[in-house]
Order: C-alpha cells, then sequence, then structure tokens
C-alpha cells in the first residue's frame, strides 16, 4: 500500500513539494503549515496520500481496506511519514498507534471520535449534512435529550437508549449500534440537516446501543421480541413524538444482516430496511470457522429467501463499499433474491471498504428513501 512521490527529494528544503508542503520537513515553518493526509495521482489511475506523525514512531491503523502501515522517519528529525497508495473513490477511518495508545491524526481536522480520523481521496463524493467536528480528545458530539432506561427481560441487563425527534419528530427510524452514531459519527446533528433541507421528513431517531452483537445480530428471535414488547412501548411513553405505526431499520455489517432478518421474520413490525455492508455471509457457526465470508454465498439469510416469503411489502434499500471483494458476491445474491421476493429494492455502492464513514451518506439518503 506504500510508494513514493515523485516530488518527494533526497532530502533538505522541499522534501514533500510534491505534497504541496514546503520548508525543511521537522521545521517550524513545515509544521506550521503541515495538513494532512494530503493526495496526490499515482500512476495507477489512484492516489498517493501522505500521512504525518510528529515526535516518536508510530504505525496507521486503518479501520478496514488496509493492514497496518508503519511510519518512516525522516533524517533524524522529529518527523515521521507514510505515503499509502489508495485506490480511486476511498474513505476510510484510522488513527495512530504509538506503543499501546491511540490517537486522532492531529493535522487532519475531519475526526470521528476522540481517537480516530477519516482520510478521503480527492475524487471520494461528497458526505453533505456530516458536519466537520474535529479530531482528538477536543471533540464533543451532541447528544439527543431524551434518555430511556431500558432494562430487558428477554437480552438481559440495562441499556441506555437515546431518542431524538428530527424536525419534530415522525416514523421511528432504528439505527442499530447506535453508540457509533452518538459518539463516533453525529447522526443526529446530520439527520436534522437533511431534514432542515427538505431532503428527509421528519423522524423519531431512536439510537439502540449493542449488547452481544454476534449473539443479538444474529438470526435470532430475540432482539426483535424485545424490540416490539419492551422497546418501542418505552418510546411510546417517553414523551418525544413518534409514529410506531412506521418503522425504519437501519442497520450496518451484522447489524445489516439482522434488519433484513427482522423484516424476514417481523413482517408486522418491520416493513422498511436500510442495509450497509451487512454481513449475508452469516450462517449459525461462520464466526467459528478461520474465515467466515468463507461458506455458501448470501448464508442464511439468502437460504430463507430462496423458501419464497411474500415480501410485497418491504422496502429495502442495499449499500456495500465498492471496495468490499469478498462481501460483494454475498450482497449481490441477496440484493437479487430480495427483489425476486417481492420487495422495492434499491442498491447501490459507496467510496468506502468495510468503514462506517463510507456508509454515513448512504444511511441518510437509504433512510429517506426508506420513508417515501
Amino acid at each position: 500500500m506504500t510508494g513514493s512521490a515523485a516530488g518527494l527529494a533526497a532530502g533538505g528544503e522541499g522534501a514533500f513539494a510534491g505534497f504541496g508542503l514546503p520548508g525543511e520537513p521537522g521545521g517550524d515553518a513545515f509544521w506550521a503549515a503541515a495538513r494532512t493526509p494530503v493526495s496526490v495521482p499515482a500512476d495507477d489511475g489512484g492516489w498517493l496520500t501522505l500521512f504525518l506523525w510528529r515526535g516518536t514512531p508510530a504505525v496507521i491503523d486503518f479501520e478496514s481496506w488496509s493492514p497496518p502501515v508503519p511510519l518512516r522517519r525522516w533524517a533524524g528529525t522529529d518527523c515521521w511519514y507514510a505515503e499509502v497508495r489508495m485506490p480511486a473513490r476511498l474513505r476510510v477511518t484510522y488513527r495512530f498507534l504509538v506503543d499501546d495508545d491511540a490517537h486522532a491524526d492531529p493535522f487532519n481536522p475531519v475526526g470521528a471520535g476522540g481517537e480516530r480520523s477519516i482520510a478521503s481521496t480527492p475524487d471520494a463524493p461528497a458526505q453533505p449534512h456530516w458536519p466537520v467536528l474535529g479530531a482528538g480528545a477536543d471533540a464533543v458530539l451532541p447528544l439527543p435529550r431524551t434518555r430511556l432506561r431500558w432494562t430487558s427481560g428477554r437480552l438481559g441487563g440495562r441499556r441506555t437508549v437515546r431518542v431524538h425527534p428530527a424536525g419534530g419528530g415522525g416514523p421511528v427510524v432504528l439505527l442499530l449500534d447506535g453508540d457509533d452514531w452518538l459518539h463516533l459519527h453525529p447522526a443526529m446533528t446530520a439527520f436534522d440537516s437533511a431534514v432542515a433541507a427538505g431532503e428527509m421528513p421528519p423522524a423519531t431517531l431512536v439510537f439502540l446501543p449493542a449488547g452481544d452483537r454476534q449473539a443479538e445480530f444474529g438470526c435470532r428471535p430475540e432482539l426483535w421480541e424485545a424490540v416490539r414488547d419492551e422497546l418501542l412501548p418505552l418510546v411510546a411513553e417517553s414523551g418525544v413524538p413518534a409514529d410506531l405505526g412506521r418503522l425504519v431499520v437501519a442497520g450496518q455489517s451484522l447489524g445489516g444482516l439482522s434488519a433484513l432478518y427482522a423484516a424476514l421474520e417481523f413482517p408486522d413490525l418491520v416493513s422498511r430496511v436500510a442495509c450497509q455492508s451487512a454481513s449475508f455471509w452469516w450462517t449459525p457457526g461462520a464466526l467459528d470457522r478461520a474465515d467466515p465470508l468463507d461458506g455458501p454465498v448470501g448464508g442464511a439469510v439468502a437460504a430463507r429467501l430462496r423458501q419464497g416469503p411474500d415480501l410485497s411489502g418491504l422496502r429495502c434499500a442495499f449499500d456495500v463499499g465498492e471496495h468490499e471483494t469478498r462481501m460483494l458476491p454475498h450482497c449481490e445474491l441477496t440484493e437479487t433474491l430480495t427483489e425476486r421476493a417481492g420487495a422495492t429494492v434499491r442498491v447501490s455502492r459507496s467510496a468506502s471498504d468495510h468503514d462506517r464513514a463510507g456508509w454515513r451518506h448512504a444511511l441518510l439518503r437509504d433512510v429517506a428513501w426508506a420513508l417515501a
């Protein structure tokens, strides 16, 4: 994943001039101007992207797409760098690992929680409505005012569920892995912006935190029985305006699997779904295999769809990262079988790998479509 920049000189002044950074690496003028990551065209049609770190040895840890990339030191200075070859159209979350500590990129203003940053190649599509809230420990995301204390008899344990009426409230949008959409990516702010822009009707967001993801998000009924019988009555009693008669479930990865499972097995509850990079490779025991994706294409959901359910009442949006090459066959088969079963289906591909930074725009767009 690494390479050499055409503008990288043998040393001294202008070593990173090819990336638009003046001055000698490690000098005061250089650090004052440092803003990375920055990309230049590569000869393979992709991009060569420069990352910088100051002071100590570090490794770039990407959330997906690439194995970790060690940084190299520039000529005995406090400048550590990596030039990473990226494909066309990529948005990726990353962090710097220093010993056992994780850090956001101090030279990148685009953060994702306290210790993560987001890199985008210049040709990655824009993600309107998602604000730049900064990176590092000082980044504070706004939280919904309404908190529900949910003690679940079916699932066990207690969890805090946040509820937000975007645009005054409306149909319920259940966001699986809700804590990620609260603390890593500011979904509340993004939905408010989309509603204000007229790109989405008002909706009531319910941020459902994950418990045991592998247990709850597999193809099992307990989660959806608990949502139906325990959580939604709490939402109805919360005082927040909410139309419980129209429920959209949005999920990613195992959450996307669970969302479509709910539509299959609980059609009276779930008839509108937005799935991003759903784990349609899942079968019972798949997570015990050395390679979970090396199983029947489409997994348990495809097998269920082949039984011929009537999905004529379902609106289902599918999205998967165009760089998730091993996920694509599982997703493509499931998309085809869902439409063949009578559902109204929307299919798209995001400029990402298996990464929440790439799912953000699809989340807004596909929830708006599901509510149409």
